[in-house]
């Protein structure tokens, strides 16, 4: 089996009890292997590296193989451990090789046992050390009595199947107990307590809501790290997810596993799904009882058009709640290290959509060209040739220092400073993608000093 540095893993729990597991070796890493093994009530069969040898060479490997489910090698010899992962991947069974992740199939993980509760962290066998801290953290984190909380709920589990039939209510009522009182009464020992808690709760269960809902959530600039708390819970919770083109992959990642995903994203000059389009799908899913989730880039108050939105919900009775975002304007300022205002440059910032309509832009220019002041222009890649000369036509110096900043607080992200008249053709050079904004002022000359974050640009000079 061919397998490279990057090869990818699915985490699956394994249901071991009874099952045959052969073990090669007589290492303590065997020994450890065993012990995980045998905790899982695996039906374990034990080989030394010279009695496999033997095995293998008389030909009757075939037949110690038969019906295993696990072979694990951690017999020390790197000849040996190649030997036992070729004959078991010749036959299809999962290997691990201890301290070989190129070889296995199977890797064991760091685990946090709160039985039932089993929390496994893993590297694929990369960084060991790094996931038995991060298990040491989690192990600090979560109650000890946790396991004793799961045992409670699936007690009840067919319980509260059997008396809510609406799948809303369900969970619901699950989310009602496990974020109450009920905790903390188990984790105190008052177990008989927190079972009649959750009994009462579930008497009362007719009047539980199923109605539907919608979080309209400002996802930020695209750095994950820059959700809020409040953003994160509620993503955590939608039943569905209407998002557009500017949430990044890696905050979409961290939404409800089984929320169902509907893109509506819209790119310049394509909209995938108009505008009214989304307003009446957030209101249809709601009105289905669904929680849904509105996850938009930035902020949904700021060129977002989260106002159209909730308009048409509020219109209609919807519930719906707001979480502001951090704007691109602050997030990719900062990452960049140019401030927006500052005593000696600037005292006043604007944030202006340069969305062209007919390849015209109806904006005060006049009132743009200030001193003293930060323009911030959203959506402006396209039209930044045409920014550029209309401000210096009316009054900029062509000297202005102006700045774009493309895939802002991402990885990727890449920041390139000129003069309001250059910057267009150096745009064009570099072939910058979006999204993009745009800073002009003063306040640009300061990043050379302030900027604390490394760019791709800076990274690939």
């Amino acid at each position: 089996m061919s397998q490279t540095a990057d090869w990818p893993l699915l985490p699956l729990a394994l249901r071991l009890e009874g099952a045959s597991c052969l073990v090669v070796g007589e290492t303590v890493q065997a020994e450890r292997k065993c012990e995980l093994l045998v905790k899982a009530g695996a039906d374990i069969r034990r080989m030394g590296a010279e009695e496999f040898v033997k095995t293998s060479s008389s030909g009757s490997l075939a037949t110690a193989l038969e019906n295993v489910m696990l072979v694990v090698s951690a017999t020390g010899d790197t000849a040996t451990d190649e030997a036992v992962a070729a004959e078991a991947h010749a036959i299809g069974v999962f290997v691990n090789v201890a301290e070989n992740r190129l070889l296995s199939s199977a890797i064991f993980p760091s685990i946090v046992d709160r039985s039932p509760l089993l929390i496994a962290v893993s590297s694929g066998g990369e960084a060991p050390v790094l996931t038995r801290l991060i298990r040491n953290r989690l192990e600090a984190f979560l109650p000890a009595r946790l396991g004793h909380l799961a045992q409670l709920a699936s007690s009840l589990r067919e319980r509260v199947k059997a008396k809510l039939t609406n799948i809303n209510q369900r969970r619901r009522y699950w989310e009602s107990v496990l974020e109450g009182q009920v905790p903390d009464l188990v984790y105190s020992g008052a177990e008989d307590k927190a079972r009649a808690r959750m009994l009462e709760v579930l008497d009362a269960a007719d009047d539980i809501d199923s109605g539907g809902e919608v979080y309209l959530v400002g996802a930020g600039p695209g750095d994950p790290d820059l959700l809020t708390f409040r953003a994160l819970r509620l993503m955590r919770q939608a039943d569905v997810v209407l998002y557009d083109r500017l949430v990044s992959p890696q905050i979409l990642d961290l939404v409800r596993r089984d929320a169902e995903r509907i893109d509506v994203g819209k790119a310049r000059s394509q909209h995938t799904v108009p505008q009214e389009e989304i307003n009446e799908m957030l209101a249809r899913l709601a009105l289905e009882g669904k929680r849904v989730l509105r996850l938009k880039g930035g902020d949904p108050f700021i060129f977002g058009r989260g106002g159209e939105e909730i308009d048409l919900l509020a219109s209609k009775g919807v519930p719906f709640q707001v979480v502001p975002g951090i704007t691109a304007a602050s997030g990719c300022a900062a990452y960049s290290g140019i401030p927006l205002t500052h005593r000696d440059h600037s005292q006043s910032v604007r944030f202006i959509t340069a969305h062209l309509k007919n390849n015209t832009s109806d904006l005060p220019w006049f009132e743009l060209v200030r001193p003293r002041q930060t323009l911030v222009f959203y959506m402006g890649l396209a039209a930044l040739p045409l920014i550029a000369r209309e401000l210096v036509a009316h009054g900029m110096a062509g000297d202005m220092p102006a700045a774009i900043v493309s895939k802002g607080t991402l990885p990727e992200q890449r920041v390139l400073t000129s003069t309001i008249s250059e910057l267009a053709a150096l745009v064009a050079a570099e072939e910058i993608p979006g999204p993009t904004i745009i800073i002009v002022g003063t306040v640009v000359r300061l990043r050379d000093q302030l900027a604390w974050q490394t760019d791709a640009l800076d990274a690939a000079s």
